[in-house]
């Protein structure tokens, strides 16, 4: 481990067994200058009442705490501190660490990895570096990606699904026929304009469109426009 000129990483400790928290002390104040215990706690709760206190830089979680889930308490950890939070844990399960990391946390160390390796830890993750394994890295990234695409996607399908089977219709007609006026579009579909007007309005409303040109080019980059049967 390399040794610090600059002010200590201030660590709060989160593990429920006491004489865990008793080593992980003594271990990480065998690391001054550079590093220093600011807090420790045995679950996530007590640990959400202590940090505005103790102001950590970095927080070292275990995940498995009896009947807490760490994991799940990540977010609420970031939502309440600025300290970078790593992941100290003896569970072996890949995809609960890859969790870990795709919920916030900056890595993942295992408890029993040498002292050196957790203290290097430590500081690559309080400088901004993810400290995982290079298949590990693969593995988030391929995941982070996939959540990407799903977020991106999933919110046009859902105004699109909640169309009804007539709106479709009527979408389809009107992107079809971009140069039709209202009352041609009411007789192709065989009801009134009145009527059109008000699905349009529905229609406009669910998919976000502000009128027919808006809702001719959302109907193309959707695949709307084809006619169902």
């Amino acid at each position: 481990m390399t040794e610090s000129n600059s002010t200590p990483i201030r660590v709060f400790l989160i593990d429920d067994h006491r004489s865990i928290l008793w080593g992980l002390e003594r271990l990480i104040e065998s690391g001054k200058p550079a590093m220093e215990v600011v807090g420790s706690a045995t679950n996530c709760a007590e640990a959400l009442k202590l940090i505005d206190e103790s102001a950590p830089d970095l927080i070292l979680l275990d995940i498995d705490l009896g009947g807490e889930d760490g994991v799940r308490e990540i977010p609420k950890l970031i939502a309440r501190s600025r300290a970078k939070i790593l992941v100290l844990t003896g569970l072996r399960d890949e995809s609960i660490h890859d969790e870990a990391v795709l919920a916030g946390a900056s890595g993942v160390v295992e408890k029993e990895a040498s002292a050196e390796t957790i203290l290097t830890a430590i500081e690559k993750v309080h400088e901004g570096q993810l400290w995982m394994n290079r298949i590990a890295t693969g593995r988030i990234f391929v995941e982070f990606s996939r959540e990407n695409a799903a977020q991106s996607v999933s919110p046009e399908r859902a105004k699109i699904a909640s169309l009804t089977d007539r709106e479709r219709e009527i979408v389809a007609v009107a992107a079809s026929h971009a140069g039709a006026n209202a009352k041609a579009i009411a007789e192709m579909l065989h009801i009134s304009e009145h009527t059109l007007r008000n699905h349009l309005t529905s229609i406009y409303d669910k998919l976000d469109v502000a009128n027919r040109l808006e809702l001719f080019a959302y109907a193309h980059k959707h695949n709307l426009a084809e006619r169902t049967s």
